[in-house]
């Protein structure tokens, strides 16, 4: 099984895409033109740190993993038969399955970034080398309150979320017990309870959309499945609020092939992930270098 991954939030960085801007002037003109802002100039310059706003962060991520994609696509690459993306990742792969065309993806991208980014507050942290069992547990007997899993990225990394003094208080029963943990540059509590208000109107305004079945599967970070012909709009809405299952959905990959082979469109801490992850497979897990 070959499967292409899309990195999400967190990946950005001043000066990307300028590798492919340039080969897509009209695309970029109806990006920028949608948007309300020169995108190419934001993500060339990051003046102020603009690309550490949620609500810039998502639609150029979105547009540079699309672009990318979209060169993939034109030197005929190895055609995929899965496509699997982290977090807003997700939207680049349910656009490379033909889900919806780029246009229908910026604008969807962009509202969810607008309503994430408007529910401030709260923060993340990454906790490393504590099963989420053993973490809950450790949480629960400490009497902290309003944490969430957000994210299961491999086995030796949580990500929880929560209010700021909820985070205080886990921070501080983690640092007594002596668990590793690093607090994550993001301006909210993602994919956690934080977001219900955001999810309820964006699950609103994704009725507004058609969704076409997935040329190839999509696994959702939600249900770490392939995503299901007419659920994907309830799955995009829910996955604001639910953590992302990216453990699960490897191993799900695994199951059914344990040479897994994978390429990762514009990083490599995917990559990492999965290579983490498969390190229980005997036969290997066999990675591409990023595109």
């Amino acid at each position: 099984m070959f499967a292409i991954l899309f990195p999400g939030q967190g990946s950005q960085f001043r000066g990307m895409g300028a590798d492919v801007f340039g080969h897509y002037p009209g695309i970029m003109h109806y990006a920028s033109d949608l948007l309300g802002y020169d995108l190419v100039a934001r993500c060339r310059d990051n003046r102020d740190d603009v690309l550490a706003r949620t609500e810039c962060t998502q639609p150029a991520l979105y547009t540079v993993n699309a672009l990318h994609t979209f060169e993939r696509e034109r030197r005929e690459g190895r055609p995929a038969d899965c496509y699997l993306g982290h977090s807003l990742g997700e939207y680049n792969a349910l656009l490379a399955a033909g889900v919806f065309d780029f246009e229908t993806g910026l604008r969807i991208v962009q509202k969810r970034g607008e309503l994430m980014a408007a529910a401030s507050g709260g923060g993340m942290t990454a906790v490393m080398n504590t099963p989420i069992e053993f973490l809950l547990d450790v949480l629960g007997a400490d009497g902290v309150e309003g944490v969430d899993v957000a994210a299961h990225n491999t086995d030796s990394q949580v990500v929880i979320a929560g209010s700021d003094g909820a985070l205080r208080a886990a921070h501080a029963s983690l640092r007594d017990r002596g668990i590793r943990f690093a607090p994550l540059r993001v301006g909210a509590a993602f994919h956690s309870r934080a977001m219900e208000s955001a999810r309820a109107e964006f699950e609103i305004f994704l009725r507004g959309f058609h969704f076409a079945k997935p040329s190839v599967p999509v696994m959702s970070n939600v249900s770490a499945r392939p995503h299901e012909d007419g659920a994907i709009a309830e799955m995009l809405s829910r996955q604001m609020v639910e953590p992302v299952h990216w453990v699960e959905s490897i191993r799900y990959l695994l199951d059914h092939d344990a040479r897994l082979e994978c390429e990762e469109i514009g990083g490599a801490s995917l990559l990492r992930m999965v290579r983490s992850i498969a390190k229980a497979v005997p036969q290997g897990t066999l990675m591409k270098s990023e595109v």
